[in-house]
Order: C-alpha cells, then sequence, then structure tokens
C-alpha cells in the first residue's frame, strides 16, 4: 500500500505537490524555490460530482506514475468541489480507495525493468486533518488493498489457477481472519449430491471444489448469503469458444474472486454482520469425459437441468450452490458471476446488471452501486420469461429458446432456485465489468468490481428483512 502521511504542511522540495485548475490539459509548474507541482487540468470545476471524482483521484496516480514521480502531497481541502456533496471522511475513503486501485498493476509474472516499477511510494496529506478522516483514509485503503487482492486474483493465468490452486489461495487469504472456511473436494461434492457442478467438471482433469465461508459478526442474526461463479477456465466444454472469445475465459472465476476478497475486507473491517460466503469451483474443458448438450443433470435440490449448451455452465454451477445456501436460512441471497456476454452487449463496459424479486432491494442497490463507484442497472424478471427456460425433458434448460435476451434468461433461470424461499435475492451479472477500460485510469485486467458495491451493502445495510 502506498505510505499515507499527515501534515499540516509540506516543506520537503523533493516532493510534488498536486494542484487544480480549470483547463484540459496537465502539467508541471516550478517553483521559484526549486519545488515541483503538479497541475491537473480539470475542464469545469463547477460539475466535479461523485462519479468525476473517483476518475480525478486515479488521474492523480496514473500522471505521478507516467512521469515517475514517487511521493507526492496533496491539501485535502483543495480536493473540495461544490457539486461534491460529501463528508470530508466519505471524501477521504474515496481518495485513499481508488490511490490505491489506480497504483496497482498485475507485475507478478514480469521481469522488473532496470530503473525499477514507477509505483508511487508516499502521499503526504496536508491541512488541518481531523482523527475521523485520518481514520477514513486509512479504511479506504484498506479497501483499495482489498478490490486489487480480488484482481491479483483474477489476472492469474489458469496454469496456476486451477480449482484447488484457488482453495489454497482462498485458504492463504483468509487464514487468521476470524473466517471458518470448509473446502469439499469431489468426493465431499458427491456426498452433497451436487451434479450441476460435477457435471462441468466432467471434462477436466482438474478436480472441481466446492467452497464455504462462514464469517460471524452480529450474535443471532440470521446471515447474508454471498455467492460467486469460480469457473478457473472456460473453453466452452463440447460448445467450444472461438479463439478470439477465449483468452480471457481464465477471468471466469471473478464471481468468486469477489468473494473471497469481500469476506477478508468484512473481517478486517470488523463488519457487524453474519455473512456466508459459498464458491462452486470448476474448469470447463471439452474431453472424453465431458458432459455433452442433451445431458440431464440433477442438482442437489432434486431440481433437474436440461443441458442445451455446455458453455452456460456458470448458472448450472450457481444452482447447486444456491440449493445449499438455503440450509442458512439467510436473509438475503446474492450472487455475483460473470454469466453472460448479452449483458455487455446490452450495457456497454460501464455498468453491470442487477436482477432481483424484490424492487425495493434493487432500488437500493443501484442507489449504492452509485456511491461505491461500482456502477449497476436494473433488469426485469417478469415471470413471462420463465416460459422461455423451461425444459423439454428436464425441470429446466440452461438456456433460453432464442439467442434474445440472454442476460435476462440465465437470471430467471437462477430465480428457479431460489423463487420458494421468499426472501430478498439479487443477481449481479458481472460480465460487462470483468476488465478495465480506456478512460478509468486503472491498469490492464481485472477492473475488481464489484467488491465496492459488495462492501458497501454489507456496511450500510439495506433494510430488506433484517
Amino acid at each position: 500500500m502506498i505510505n499515507l502521511r499527515f501534515l499540516k504542511e509540506i516543506k520537503d522540495k523533493e516532493i510534488v505537490s498536486v494542484g487544480f485548475k480549470e483547463q484540459k490539459e496537465d502539467y508541471f509548474l516550478e517553483r521559484s524555490d526549486g519545488s515541483r507541482v503538479l497541475i491537473v487540468g480539470i475542464e469545469k470545476l463547477e460539475k466535479v460530482n461523485h462519479r468525476r471524482a473517483i476518475l480525478i483521484a486515479r488521474k492523480i496516480i496514473s500522471l505521478a506514475k507516467a512521469n515517475r514521480i514517487k511521493r507526492l502531497s496533496l491539501n485535502f481541502y483543495d480536493f473540495s468541489f461544490p457539486e461534491l456533496k460529501i463528508s470530508d471522511e466519505e471524501k477521504a475513503e474515496l481518495l485513499a480507495t481508488n490511490f490505491e486501485m489506480a497504483n496497482f498493476e498485475f507485475t507478478k509474472y514480469r521481469t522488473p525493468p532496470e530503473d525499477g516499477w514507477s509505483f508511487v511510494k508516499e502521499i503526504v496529506i496536508t491541512g488541518e486533518i481531523s482523527e475521523g478522516v485520518k481514520k477514513a483514509f486509512r479504511t479506504g485503503q484498506t479497501i483499495g488493498d482489498g478490490v486489487n487482492l480480488m484482481r491479483e486474483l483474477v489476472n492469474t493465468p489458469a496454469l496456476e489457477m486451477t480449482p484447488e490452486g484457488f482453495a489454497s489461495e482462498t485458504k492463504r487469504i483468509l487464514k487468521n481472519r476470524n473466517i471458518r472456511i470448509q473446502i469439499f473436494d469431489k468426493k465431499g461434492i458427491e456426498r452433497l449430491k451436487m451434479g450441476g457442478l460435477l457435471g462441468v467438471a466432467r471434462g477436466s482433469m482438474n478436480e472441481p471444489r466446492f467452497i464455504v465461508l462462514d464469517y460471524r459478526g452480529a450474535k443471532n442474526r440470521a446471515p447474508l448469503v454471498l455467492i460467486g461463479k469460480g469457473v478457473t477456465f472456460d473453453s466452452g466444454g463440447l460448445n467450444l469458444k472461438p479463439s478470439d472469445a477465449m483468452s480471457d475465459m481464465h477471468m471466469d472465476m471473478s464471481g468468486a474472486a469477489s468473494v473471497v476478497a469481500t469476506m477478508r475486507l468484512a473481517s478486517e473491517l470488523k463488519i457487524k454482520r453474519n455473512i456466508i460466503g459459498l464458491i462452486p469451483v470448476v474448469e470447463n474443458m471439452p474431453s472424453g469425459k465431458s458432459y455433452h448438450p442433451g445431458d440431464i443433470l440433477r442438482t442437489s435440490c432434486g431440481k433437474t437441468i436440461e443441458v442445451l449448451n455446455t458453455d452456460a455452465e456458470g448458472r448450472i454451477i450457481l444452482a447447486d450452490a444456491l440449493c445449499y445456501a438455503k440450509r442458512f436460512k439467510p436473509s438475503i441471497i446474492i450472487d455475483v458471476a460473470t454469466l453472460t456476454g448479452a449483458a455487455t452487449v446490452a450495457l456497454g463496459q460501464r455498468a453491470m446488471a442487477i436482477f432481483s424479486n424484490n424492487e425495493a432491494f434493487l432500488e437500493k442497490v443501484k442507489n449504492l452501486g452509485e456511491l461505491s463507484g461500482d456502477y449497476v442497472w436494473p433488469m426485469p424478471l417478469w415471470e413471462e420469461y420463465e416460459e422461455d427456460i423451461k425444459g423439454t425433458f428436464g425441470d429446466v434448460a440452461n438456456t433460453g429458446k432464442t439467442r434474445y435476451g440472454g442476460a435476462i434468461t440465465g437470471a430467471v433461470f437462477l430465480y428457479q432456485f431460489v423463487k420458494d424461499l421468499g426472501i430478498p435475492w439479487l443477481h449481479i451479472d458481472m460480465a460487462p465489468r470483468i476488465t478495465s477500460i480506456e478512460g478509468e485510469y486503472l491498469a490492464k485486467g481485472s477492473s475488481g468490481a464489484p467488491v465496492r458495491l459488495l462492501l458497501r451493502i454489507l456496511r450500510d445495510g439495506i433494510g430488506i428483512n433484517e
């Protein structure tokens, strides 16, 4: 993490100060005493809202890295804009979180350059800083570090991040974090009768895992269940993907990684809530043992899935996890998955699709998305769509009857496994945000979504069935 210091004023000429000016260009200003100021250009200061503030915070780090500046100073009260109507504590957390996110790069497999990496090492925050604001800065750093943990997991190649490898990393990351960890191997999954998870895993030499995480931050309170899709590599199975659609498929475990990172943050920030994390982990590969189009798989709660396409595997493994969630008598269930390319077609790459059986919950999550910076947009879960995923020989089919509305039919499929509970359920199709995009001031690779949103839900509460 960046070393943060708090001083009333800065006298070290070697530290580059940051200032803002209403213009398009960014430039350096040299003072008469030899010190330098990095002027960050902002087209219209009066239009800097919450969304733009996030990008400005990242841009500061991006400019520093591009110019190999290791030490920066920022007057906290210079980061005040008319439309940024948040408290000083919220502002401090926003800055620190996004400083850390912008400073991250996945360098694990790269040879260090001769002159070293260009990461920012220190930021001095100047001004009259209260203890509450200092604490918020540190909380923001913790959150940013948690987001970057997810990005590290997601960017790791599938050769290393097998189902067993993911389970081992989960144990390492959550060690001594007040989280009970239970990992089921293939034999354990067989005892649980998870036919969906076992079916998808059949084609790979790497056996599946099912991970159960249990964090207890409150007494006598029904838990919230987080479920993350963990496909460590998705070739499409026998319905093989085209080659140009396969290079990022080691990232198909992003939902699983987001749950691990969120659970660690819940422990680090001592969230007063009971949280269960459920992570089915498989590799979807073609072989002589692979499951086939036309197969019928029986899930652990008895409902059968008619396989029409082996490349719609994520919803199949999530079905078994949703069945398993029922034993905890949860207050809320949230699942996160890189489920459909259709969500990206519908929304582009700037927002995740969300679905829920509770309109009030959906609206609250949308608002929390705005606050967190992990933007989401609601899509319909109308009962009419259930006709599209009815099976011919099984209870439900794993794809719709047409090529249209794939994000919706994927969500409707999942809903069939929780609708009898009568509790709020949220499905986050995070496929649109699997990778960062140009203009976000984030390194290439995983974007880290939706860890900030999940944490915001846990911290702020949503007032539904609680």
